[in-house]
């Protein structure tokens, strides 16, 4: 007789993406509310790539995966609303090197602050402790199967 499938609730993928989901939409709902309602969670990949000093459209492409073309509309998107600025790259005179601006950063900041605060809500509901052992498991996991390495690339799989 055939296994019954799991209620999709209960694998893991579907909670890990549940989980994430609603993490992502408080954090888009507080950045809203403070001034920060422009950005999207795709935005939120490219931002990674330019911490801390900046980065190459190249680079970008490169981290999220997506298409020249894709990168330099996000980008032309975030130099609009003044979180990004392209600035001439120091050691390649015909490149150029985006990086943040002070609302950029600004943004960043408020980021850590709200992800601190629902960290915190989260480790109320199942204790602290098995907060930090469900981060530690996943780290564990992820450098297993990493070759002992946290991948340095966090891209969008959708």
């Amino acid at each position: 007789m055939p296994k019954t499938p799991r209620r999709h609730q209960d694998d893991l993928a579907s909670l890990f993406s549940l989980a994430f989901s609603t993490l992502n939409q408080e954090l888009h709902q507080r950045l809203n509310e403070l001034g920060f309602g422009d950005i999207r969670p795709m935005h939120g990949f490219l931002f990674q790539g330019l911490i801390p000093d900046g980065a190459t459209a190249k680079t970008l492409v490169d981290l999220l995966g997506i298409s020249k073309q894709a990168v330099s509309q996000m980008l032309d998107y975030l130099e609009e609303r003044g979180y990004v600025i392209r600035r001439p790259h120091p050691s390649d005179g015909r490149g150029k090197l985006v990086v943040l601006t002070e609302r950029g950063w600004a943004l960043l900041k408020a980021k850590e602050s709200i992800y601190s605060k629902i960290e915190n809500r989260w480790g109320g509901i199942i204790g602290p402790d098995r907060l930090n052992m469900m981060r530690s498991d996943l780290k564990q996991i992820i450098q297993s199967v990493g070759e002992g390495e946290l991948k340095q690339k966090l891209r969008p799989v959708w």
